[in-house]
């Protein structure tokens, strides 16, 4: 594939698809839609949110995945609302899954919770925060379940090569890699679009998670703040480029929500700028059919 000059000498191979639910995301594959509310409130909300992707779900050209997480383990302030728990969580998760259909994700904060995640979801998420973790990335990889590891914001993209191989080396259940932004000083973060083409050069699936992308963490007086107007310019720029998946944070009443309200998408406004995104993609694949390459390669 083509990388960047900055990434010539480094590893590079084909992309493997990966399984999730009944899906496969890579190459030549619909658009893997990760979305949903960040922490789960209620059944009403999960429903409201789950109905919206459903439909979203007809659409030949996408298949969508729900997430939400049943314990947000890294909030800023300790008083902060971290959601309804493991045991809890996961029993909406499950019923969310059952009722809608859809596949299910969310995040696994530590070892001895993968194995019971797995048996609910179908995709298990490593925040970024956590990226470098080998005994969690270890033991997800152990359920059989594939993994989206989001690249910490610390971390070279090219440094994830070796979560890959953690990964790899645990399990066989596939790996996707996810871009949610870069610290940049205090208080902010930046996208370098270039992580995109280089993780993808690992041989893995890419997401872009734009929502997180646009945070902008300890700006709230003790919550982290965030800039939504920023989402879509950078969820165009990542599907241009050539991803296999994008994650979006979404909700009805996006200032009512516990957690990352500032850089949610509201859910009134979530399918048009998915149809936007698609047809984005719609278009960089008939360019890459004209040159006779695909567009994700």
């Amino acid at each position: 594939m083509n990388t960047s000059s900055e990434n010539e000498g480094m590893a590079s191979g084909a992309v493997s698809p990966v399984a999730v639910g009944p899906y496969w995301c890579g190459p030549d594959q619909p658009l893997l839609l990760i979305a949903g509310p960040c922490v789960l409130q209620n059944e009403a909300i999960s429903d409201q949110i789950a109905e919206v992707l459903v439909q979203l779900n007809q659409r030949p050209d996408v298949n969508v995945v729900f997430k939400a997480s049943f314990d947000k383990a890294n909030r800023t302030s300790v008083g902060a609302d971290r959601g309804p728990g493991l045991d809890e969580g996961l029993a909406m998760l499950d019923k969310i899954g059952r009722s809608s259909g859809l596949p299910t994700t969310t995040d696994v904060h530590l070892p001895q919770q993968a194995s019971t995640v797995a048996e609910v979801c179908d995709l298990l998420q490593i925040p970024a925060f956590l990226a470098r973790q080998t005994d969690l990335i270890t033991a997800s990889a152990e359920t059989g379940k594939p993994l989206n590891v989001k690249k910490g914001q610390f971390m070279a993209p090219e440094d994830m090569q070796y979560v890959v191989q953690k990964a790899r080396a645990a399990g066989e259940g596939g790996v996707l890699l996810c871009e949610r932004g870069t610290f940049f000083g205090y208080g902010r973060l930046v996208n370098d679009m270039q992580a995109l083409p280089i993780m993808r050069s690992l041989g893995v699936p890419v997401v872009f998670d734009a929502t997180h992308s646009v945070q902008r963490p300890g700006s709230g007086q003790g919550s982290t703040g965030g800039n939504r107007q920023m989402v879509e310019p950078l969820a165009r720029a990542a599907v241009a480029i050539g991803i296999d998946a994008v994650f979006f944070e979404t909700h009805p009443r996006p200032e009512t929500s516990p957690s990352d309200g500032a850089n949610m998408v509201p859910l009134a406004q979530f399918a048009a700028l998915v149809d936007r995104l698609l047809q984005i993609r719609h278009t960089i694949q008939s360019i890459g059919q004209l040159n006779g390459v695909s567009h994700a390669s």
